[in-house]
C-alpha cells in the first residue's frame, strides 16, 4: 500500500499544506490565510481542517503530520516560542493538540531547519551529507543538516545564522545584538538600505534589484554591502564546520549577479578552508516549496530513524 504524510508550511499570514508521497511527489495541496487576529482556536481549527480534508482525499498509509513554523521550538515539549509572527500560539502544547484532535503523529520544526530537510529529500542537497542552508527573507533563517539530520542543539535553537554578528558596531536587531547578518544582508535589509540611500520611501527589495538591474549606483552599493555581510557569515560557518555545501534561498537571489561577487570575494579573503578545498556556495533548488517537502518528510523520517 502507498504511503503518504502532510507537510504545513505555517507563517504569519499564510498556511500552505500538502500531501507528499513517500517517494517525494506532491500528491494534492491546500492554501488558506492564517487567521492569527482571530486567535489561536481559529488557527488550530484551519490547520487540522485543511489536514483532514487532505487526508480524507487521499487511498494510501497516513505517515503523519509535520509543521514548520517560524520561531522557536521547543521539541521535547511540542510547544513554540519566541515567535514574532505566531503570538498566540506560544507556550502552548501545539503538537499534543493536533495530535488528540486527529489521532496521528505530528512533528514540529523550525521553518528554516524544514527548509534545510527539503533540500536534503528532494532539493539541491540530497546526495550531500552535511550542508547549511540560509533562508534570506523578511530576516536571516538557518538549518544545518549533519549526517542527513537537522542539528538541533541543546532544545531545538540551533542555528540561529541570521544572528551571526558581520559588523561590530552595525545596525540593532531585535535580538539584542548589533550588527546582525540579517540587519545587513535580508530582503527587509536591502529594503531599508534603498529608503536610507534616497532609493524612494516605498522602496522593497524588489524594488532596489530593478534599479540595479537599471544601472543605479547607489543599488549597485546596497548589494555590495549585502553581499560582504554574507560573505562574512558563510566564511565564519565555513571555518567552523568544514562542511561541503552552503545554499542560499529566498527572494534576493534573483539579484545573485549583483551580490554574489562579493560574496564570493569575502569568502575566500577570510576562510583558508574555503580556498584550499572544493566547498560550494550556491542556490537552493526548491524555492519556496522547501519547507512543504521538509515539513512532510519528519514523519517518514521519524520512522527511518524508530526502525534503526
Amino acid at each position: 500500500m502507498s504511503e503518504f504524510s502532510i507537510g504545513i508550511d505555517l507563517g504569519g499570514t499564510n498556511l500552505r499544506a500538502a500531501v507528499v508521497s513517500r517517494e517525494g511527489q506532491i500528491l494534492d495541496r491546500h492554501t488558506a490565510l492564517t487567521s492569527i487576529s482571530q486567535g489561536r482556536d481559529a488557527v488550530i481549527d484551519a490547520m487540522v481542517g485543511a489536514i483532514r480534508t487532505l487526508r480524507d482525499r487521499q487511498t494510501g498509509r497516513f505517515a503523519g503530520v509535520g509543521i514548520g513554523v517560524p520561531g522557536f521550538i521547543h521539541l521535547e515539549k511540542g510547544y513554540i516560542f519566541n515567535s514574532n509572527n505566531l503570538v498566540p500560539l506560544e507556550n502552548f502544547p501545539l503538537r499534543d493538540e493536533i495530535e488528540k484532535r486527529l489521532g496521528a503523529p505530528v512533528i514540529l520544526e523550525n521553518d528554516a531547519n524544514a527548509a534545510a530537510l527539503g533540500e536534503k529529500w528532494m532539493g539541491a542537497g540530497r546526495d550531500v551529507r552535511h550542508f547549511i542552508l540560509l533562508t534570506l527573507g523578511t530576516g536571516i533563517g538557518g538549518g544545518i543538516i549533519h549526517h542527513g539530520r537537522v542539528l538541533h542543539g541543546e532544545i531545538g535553537m540551533a542555528a540561529e545564522l541570521g544572528h551571526i554578528t558581520v559588523v561590530p558596531n552595525g545596525l540593532p536587531c531585535g535580538c539584542g545584538n548589533v550588527g546582525c547578518v540579517e540587519k545587513h544582508a535580508s530582503a527587509t535589509a536591502i529594503a531599508a538600505m534603498g529608503r536610507l540611500h534616497g532609493l524612494g520611501e516605498n522602496i522593497t527589495a524588489k524594488g532596489v534589484y530593478e534599479l540595479a538591474v537599471a544601472g543605479n549606483d547607489r543599488a549597485h552599493m546596497i548589494f555590495e554591502h549585502m553581499g560582504r555581510s554574507l560573505g562574512i557569515a558563510i566564511a565564519n560557518l565555513v571555518n567552523i564546520f568544514n562542511f561541503p555545501l552552503h545554499l542560499l534561498s529566498g527572494g534576493p537571489l534573483p539579484a545573485w549577479e549583483f551580490f554574489a561577487p562579493y560574496m564570493f570575494e569575502e569568502v575566500k579573503r577570510r576562510s583558508y578552508t574555503f580556498r584550499h578545498t572544493d566547498t560550494r556556495i550556491e542556490k537552493a533548488a526548491l524555492g519556496d516549496l522547501a519547507g512543504l517537502y521538509g515539513a512532510a518528510y519528519l514523519p517518514f523520517l521519524s520512522q527511518e530513524l524508530g526502525s534503526r
